[in-house]
């Protein structure tokens, strides 16, 4: 079993819980303005291989973010289609 199919399997359950009725808000929320800079600054650092040891750990917390927020996006569309259906 992969990674990513391991995490959602584990958070499905979760997501079962706290998302019905509220898909439409998980599939368009954004970040603020200050964290997309501050993530596409750390991510133009990643590539240029200049990251110092606290923001490469801080840049691999908005990776794992990321994925999190993935996940609740696919869940929340999964869910909007089978009741669209």
């Amino acid at each position: 079993m992969s990674t990513q199919s391991a995490f959602h399997r584990g958070v499905h359950p979760l997501l079962e819980l706290l998302l019905p009725g509220k898909e439409q808000a998980v599939l368009t929320v954004q970040p603020d303005r200050a964290l997309h800079e501050r993530i596409e600054e750390l991510a133009a650092k990643s590539t240029e291989g200049d990251l110092t040891a606290d923001e490469r750990d801080e840049y691999a917390g908005y990776v794992q973010a990321n994925k999190f927020v993935a996940t609740l996006r696919r869940q929340a569309r999964r869910m909007q289609s089978s009741t669209a259906s």
